[in-house]
């Protein structure tokens, strides 16, 4: 059974920094790309990071110079550091595993979901 388990939000205060870890289970997941993603209340989940199996990037033009999306394969265990937080990044954050290896900003090449994790950011 595959599973996804976020962890390290918090609330925080503008400027302030985070990191975000995702734990999987069940899948060889260094064969496939990650990813991160958001929804803010009221809002439709976007894209915040995607990295590839062989490192490639892609960050939402939001976040980018501010977040970094990391894994490390031998935990089975992907990363978002979160720096300069804003109130406008306050959301639940999903970590997500691909059907792929190539880092995509689409919801649809992603398989499998964690269940979200509160980021709020005070102003």
């Amino acid at each position: 059974q595959v599973q996804l388990v976020e962890s390290g939000g918090g609330l925080v205060q503008t400027g302030d920094s985070l990191r975000l870890s995702c734990a999987a289970s069940g899948r060889a997941f260094s064969n496939f790309a990650m990813g991160w993603f958001r929804q803010a209340p009221g809002k439709e989940r976007e894209f915040v990071a995607s990295l590839s199996t062989t490192d490639g990037t892609i960050y939402a033009d939001s976040v980018k110079e501010r977040f970094t999306i990391s894994r490390d394969n031998t935990k089975n265990t992907w990363y978002l550091r979160m720096n300069s937080l804003e109130p406008e990044d306050t959301a639940i954050y999903y970590c997500a595993s691909g059907r792929f290896w190539r880092a995509s900003v689409n919801r649809d090449d992603y398989a499998y979901w964690g269940q979200g994790t509160q980021v709020t950011v005070s102003s």
